[in-house]
This record gives structure tokens, C-alpha cells and sequence, in this order.
């Protein structure tokens, strides 16, 4: 959410500003009337958290900032797992091209609640971290060097195989940018068990021999330059005999499993959650 707005909002909560040239400029820093409809009850409801399917302080869970080594120095990372639970499989998150943010937080304490050492890295650990003002987030990602950043991710594999309270099976799931790096982290991590991109670019066919990841693939039916390289993904997948399921969501659009987005699908979120729930638990287990 951009400065601009939280100011504009407190100019109207005291009355500078009536409520009509409120939603209109809310409109236009949003983005549209339909980011605009997602962002009003986040600052009517006292910050991201009216937004949370799981509250940070959740008392099932124990959540931590973490650091673990990696290419490019110790990367640093949002983890949760349920309180007082024995050895869990690992699973990691990757976000989208916002960053470390409060939904992908979100995300890593639900995947945590079903029964998984769940851990989120930053992927902006080399620049300072994901900014608090989003418009600074995503100039960052163009500096990324993808070499080392797909090495920072698959070091998060390594990190969670070798924990002292992980089963030594890890999986990832990643949305976006990450729905890419997730395809990228099957290629080069040979002991990731179980890989769900959600709409994520997909790897090259002289790749997709090296994937040794059962894969669950998500995509949006709305998403023409993602779903165009899908039939090339498919057929490399086959002739590599990699374990593999594509689902497809018609009726929605990229980005449907980000409930604090303007292209939120509620109905196609719950059901490839459901879907990547039973699949990690399938492959995850020990």
C-alpha cells in the first residue's frame, strides 16, 4: 500500500476530505475501483492484518525470523511451525514480485497449521530486505542476479533437509516471480521432493530432464503470456517422465490465489490450496 494513500486516508477520517474525492482518489492510487475495494478495508480495519486468514500471533504456531546461509551470505526468512510439534516436513515459500510481504507471512502460517516446517525467504536479503513502501519493492527485483538467486532458494532446501526439527522431506510452493523460481529450485535442487509453482514462467525444455520434484502446476485460465509456454513445459515434462499434474482455473486471472489483490478468486484459491494441502502431505511424507 503506497504512503499516498494511508496519508489520504487520514485526511479523511478527520473530515479534510469528503468521502466521495476520497474513494476517487483512492481509485486512482490503487490502481482501479477493484484494487481500490481490497485496499479500503485494509486501512478501515487498522492494517493488513483485517486481511490475514491467520493472525501473526496465532498461539497454535511459533513463528521466528531466521537467517541461513546461502550464495549470496545469510538470507533472511519468516518461519512457522505449529507449537510444540515433533519432526514436520519443510516447505518452502516463495512470493510474488512484492516481496517478503504480511499475505506471504500469511501464507507461510497457514501452510505451517497444516503440519509443515514452513519457511519464507526474502528474496531481497542482498538489497536490505522487501521495503515497507511497495513502490520501492519491485525496482529491486530487476537487480536480482538469477544465478544467485536461484541459488538462495535452493539453499533454503538444504536448510530445511538438515533441520533439527524437520523430517528431511521438503517441498516448495511459490506464486508468480516465484511460481518461476519454484520450476527453478525443481531443476537445481535434486532433493526437493514436491514443487507447486502457481503461475510461474516456465523453465526451458533443455531443462526439465534435471526436475526429479513430483509437480503440482497452477495457472489461471485468464493469463495468455504465462499459459503460451505451457504446451512446450508439458511435452518436455512427458518425454522427461517427471511425476506431474496441471491444473487450470478457467474464469480467472493471474495472481487469483492473492487475496489482498484486485484478481482474487476466492473459489479457485480454496480449491488449489486444497489441492496443494493433499499433495504435499502425499509426497512429504516420511
Amino acid at each position: 500500500m503506497s504512503p499516498e494513500a494511508k496519508k489520504f486516508y487520514k485526511k479523511s477520517a478527520r473530515g479534510a476530505v469528503d468521502r466521495r474525492e476520497f474513494l476517487e482518489r483512492l481509485a486512482t492510487l490503487a490502481g482501479g475501483t477493484a484494487a481500490a475495494a481490497v485496499v479500503l478495508p485494509v486501512l478501515e480495519g487498522g492494517g493488513w492484518e483485517a486481511l490475514q486468514f491467520v493472525p501473526k500471533d496465532d498461539l497454535r504456531l511459533e513463528t521466528q525470523y531466521i537467517k541461513y546461509p546461502a550464495e549470496s551470505g545469510e538470507i533472511r526468512a519468516y518461519q512457522a511451525r505449529p507449537k510444540g510439534a515433533g519432526k514436520l516436513a519443510g516447505v518452502i515459500v516463495i512470493h510474488e514480485n512484492r516481496g517478503l510481504n504480511p499475505h506471504i507471512e500469511d501464507i507461510t502460517r497457514r501452510a505451517a497449521l497444516e503440519g509443515f516446517v514452513a519457511v519464507a525467504p526474502d528474496a531481497l536479503t542482498p538489497f536490505g530486505g522487501t521495503p515497507e513502501n511497495a513502490d520501492e519493492v519491485r525496482p529491486l527485483f530487476q537487480k536480482l542476479d538469477r544465478e544467485a538467486n536461484t541459488k538462495n532458494f535452493v539453499a533454503a532446501v538444504a536448510y530445511l533437509k538438515t533441520h533439527p526439527q524437520a523430517t528431511g522431506k521438503v517441498g516448495c510452493v511459490g506464486f508468480c516471480w516465484g511460481g518461476g523460481v519454484t520450476n527453478q529450485v525443481a531443476i537445481h535442487a535434486p532433493d526437493l521432493a514436491a514443487a507447486v509453482p502457481f503461475y510461474g514462467i516456465q523453465p526451458t525444455p533443455e531443462e526439465v530432464p534435471k526436475i526429479k520434484a513430483a509437480m503440482l502446476i497452477h495457472y489461471a485460465g485468464d493469463d495468455a503470456r504465462i499459459n503460451a509456454g505451457i504446451p512446450a513445459f508439458e511435452e518436455a515434462l512427458k518425454e522427461a517422465g517427471v511425476v506431474y499434474t496441471i491444473c487450470m482455473y478457467e474464469g480467472v486471472g493471474h495472481a487469483f490465489m492473492n487475496d489482498t489483490g484486485p484478481r482474487f478468486n476466492k473459489e479457485a484459491a480454496d480449491l488449489a490450496w486444497r489441492r496443494t494441502i493433499v499433495f504435499l502431505k502425499e509426497k512429504l511424507k516420511p
